[in-house]
C-alpha cells in the first residue's frame, strides 16, 4: 500500500485497521495496549517549544493537543509492528466491525481468485473504493447462495435463481435488487468473461414511488445553531452550494476563487462542476482559510511530509504534497502517522465526524424528519420556487 492512501482506522482487539483512500488495508498488531485509532487521526503533532500568539489562537480554534491520553482516553503507544497487507485490496482484521472482510481470503480459492480479479477491474477502470466494497459484498453473498460452486461452472441460471430469491424471499427493494443485479453483471462480464443471459422474465422488486426530503430554511438553521465548527461551515457549504458530502471534505484551497466568488468541485465520477460560493458565509471561508494556512505553516514547521494526493499525484509532483494550494480545506485536527515509517501526514475530515455532529444537531433541535448529510443536498437542488425564497446559492 503507498503512503497517500491511508483513510481510516477502526479498533478491533489487539489489532488496528488502516484503510486505504481505495485499494487496501493495513492491519497494525500492537503489542500489550492499543493507542493508535487514526477514525479520528488522534495522533498528536510534535510539541514545539514556543508559539506565537497566532499559533495559539489556532490550536484553540481546531482543538489541538499534545497529549495523546487527553486526544484518545487511551495509553501511550508501546510498540508496533507493520504487516504487510495481502494481495489486491486484502485484509486480515477481525469481522465483526470489518467492513471489507468481503475481500478477506475464504475456503475457495478460485472465488478469491475472482474476487481478486474484480477488484483489479474495479481499480483499471478507476471506479470508487464504494463501488469495489458493494460489489465484491454481492458477489460473496452470491458465493454463500450457490455453496462455493466453483466460478468456472456458473451459468445465468445462477443468477436468476438468486435475484428471483432475493425478490420473493428476502422481500429486498427495488433499489437493493438493482444493486445485485449490476455486480453480478460486472462479475459476468469482466470477471469471468461468461454470458449474463436475458433476465427479463426473473420478479422485479417493485419500484418504489417517494417525494424527497427537503428542509426548510428554518429547519436548517435550527440544526446549524447546534453544530460546532467546523462542521457548521461544512453543512453550511452542502446546503449552500448543493454539495455531496465527500465533495465538500475533499475540497482543497485551490478549488475556492474568492476574486470571482466561484468554487470548483471535483465530483462523481471524476466530473468537475463550478458553482457559485454562498455570499453569507464568505467571510467565515475566508477566515477558514486563514486557519489552513496557519496550519500549514505549523506542519511545515514540525517536518510533515505533506498532505494525502490522489492516485500517482504525489509521484508526478513530488513537492505537490507540501504546497499550499493542495492542503485541504477542511484538515483533521492531528497529523497521520504513515505505517512502517517515522512520516506524519495530513487528512481531511472523516465522514463519520460530520455524520455523527449532524445527528446530534437533529436530535437536539427535536425535528421530525429523517435527516442525512445529503438532505441537505436536496434542500438545495429543489425547486427554489416551491420553497418559496430565493434560489440556494446566495441565500445562505
Amino acid at each position: 500500500m503507498e503512503p497517500n492512501e491511508i483513510h481510516k482506522a477502526g479498533k478491533y482487539g489487539n489489532r488496528v485497521q488502516v484503510r486505504s483512500v481505495f485499494s487496501c488495508c493495513t492491519v497494525l498488531k500492537l503489542g500489550e495496549t492499543v493507542t493508535f485509532l487514526a477514525k479520528k487521526n488522534c495522533i498528536p503533532e510534535p510539541a514545539e517549544s514556543a508559539a506565537v500568539p497566532t499559533e495559539e489562537k489556532f490550536v484553540k480554534k481546531m482543538g489541538l493537543t499534545n497529549d495523546p491520553v487527553a486526544s484518545t482516553g487511551i495509553p501511550a503507544i508501546q510498540k508496533a509492528v507493520v504487516a504487510e497487507p495481502p494481495s489486491s485490496f486484502g485484509v486480515t482484521a477481525g469481522k465483526r466491525y470489518n467492513e471489507w472482510r468481503c475481500l478477506e481470503k475464504s475456503k475457495s480459492p478460485a472465488w478469491d481468485q475472482a474476487i481478486d480479479k474484480l477488484a483489479g477491474e474495479i481499480k483499471t477502470r478507476h471506479y470508487s473504493r464504494k463501488t469495489l466494497k458493494t460489489y465484491a459484498d454481492w458477489v460473496r453473498k452470491f458465493q454463500r447462495y450457490l455453496h462455493d460452486k466453483p466460478p468456472n461452472e456458473l451459468s445465468s441460471i445462477d443468477v436468476k435463481k438468486y435475484l428471483t430469491y432475493l425478490a420473493v424471499q428476502c422481500r429486498v427493494s427495488s433499489s437493493t435488487q438493482n444493486q445485485a443485479f449490476n455486480a453480478l453483471l460486472f462479475l459476468y462480464r469482466h470477471v469471468l468473461k461468461k454470458d449474463f443471459g436475458d433476465q427479463r422474465d426473473v420478479p422485479r422488486a417493485k419500484r418504489s414511488k417517494y417525494i424527497p426530503v427537503v428542509l426548510s430554511r428554518q429547519e436548517i438553521e435550527s440544526v446549524l445553531k447546534y453544530l460546532e465548527y467546523p462542521i457548521n461551515l461544512v453543512v453550511s457549504l452542502l446546503y449552500g452550494c448543493g454539495l455531496r458530502l465527500f465533495e465538500c471534505l475533499s475540497l482543497r484551497v485551490q478549488n475556492f476563487n474568492f476574486e470571482d466568488g466561484i468554487l470548483t468541485v471535483h465530483g462523481k465520477g471524476d466530473k468537475d462542476r463550478s458553482v457559485p460560493l454562498p455570499q453569507r458565509i464568505l467571510p467565515e471561508l475566508k477566515d477558514q482559510l486563514e486557519t489552513v494556512s496557519a496550519l500549514h505553516e505549523k506542519d511545515l514547521a514540525a517536518g510533515y511530509s505533506g498532505v494525502f494526493l490522489r492516485d500517482s499525484l504525489e509521484k508526478k509532483y513530488p513537492a505537490a504534497a507540501k504546497e499550499f494550494i493542495w492542503q485541504w480545506f477542511f484538515p483533521q485536527k492531528n497529523l497521520t502517522p504513515i505505517p512502517g515509517t517515522k512520516e506524519l501526514s495530513r487528512y481531511h475530515l472523516h465522514e463519520s465526524q460530520v455524520q455523527e455532529a449532524l445527528k446530534k444537531a437533529v436530535r437536539r433541535a427535536k425535528l421530525t424528519k429523517r435527516i442525512t448529510s445529503h438532505i441537505f443536498r436536496h434542500s438545495a437542488v429543489y425547486p427554489a420556487q416551491k420553497r418559496g425564497h430565493a434560489s440556494f446559492a446566495g441565500e445562505l
